[in-house]
């Protein structure tokens, strides 16, 4: 005879989808991997969230080469898109920066890079946090519908786990290999870095935003 506790537990109604999350990150020249995914890591918990929700990381074209966001994107398994400054000065945010936009040209870089990465009809999930030392910013955003399928018909990247939801990409994609992988996902990421940094992008630039 079954139990109750049997019965309720066939009766119970299968948890929902794991949201699919974008993690736009801006930072400093220099940044160290760990601070990054600390700070992505922190973020995901204030909003309650999982960082293995985390599909993308993006950011800025003059980012897209920076070891910490590289090395961050490849210890995840995910790809890390970026955008030009153009692109992201023309999404609206909540929280833009004067000092971001005399910096690199867009008053947002955390909060834009995500709503542009997750695409059309994205939302904030969580606005942008500073890591503890100030070198790098971190901002969460959803697709619209608030899930995303395994695979796509649209060339979308996928994710580094397998399985795991992804959103369009309308970059460049760089096939990254990592020396040590990290235990999810295949041995190699796929990375889209959109335009290359620009040549007049400053070393040791302040802005994080």
């Amino acid at each position: 005879m079954r139990g109750r506790a049997a019965d309720d537990a066939a009766g119970a109604p299968l948890p929902p989808p794991l949201v699919p999350l974008v993690a736009g990150v801006g930072a400093r020249r220099g940044v160290p991997v760990s601070e990054v995914l600390e700070l992505i890591t922190a973020s995901c918990a204030a909003a309650g969230y999982a960082v293995r929700q985390v599909v993308a990381l993006a950011t800025a074209a003059a980012k897209a080469d920076e070891p910490g966001l590289t090395g961050a994107a490849r210890e995840l398994g995910v790809p890390l898109r970026s955008f030009p400054a153009a692109a992201l000065a023309a999404v609206p945010v909540p929280e833009p920066s004067a000092a971001a936009a005399a910096a690199v040209g867009t008053p947002s870089v955390a909060e834009a890079a995500a709503l542009l990465a997750a695409g059309p009809g994205a939302a904030l999930a969580a606005g942008k946090r500073k890591s503890p030392p100030a070198r790098a910013t971190c901002a969460l955003a959803v697709p619209a519908g608030r899930a995303g399928p395994a695979v796509t018909d649209s060339g979308a990247l996928t994710a580094g786990r397998e399985g795991a939801p992804v959103v369009p990409s309308t970059g460049t994609v760089i096939v990254m290999a990592s020396p040590n992988p990290p235990r999810r996902g295949p041995d190699r990421r796929t990375a889209d870095a959109g335009d290359p940094a620009p040549g007049s992008a400053t070393p040791g630039s302040k802005e994080t935003q």
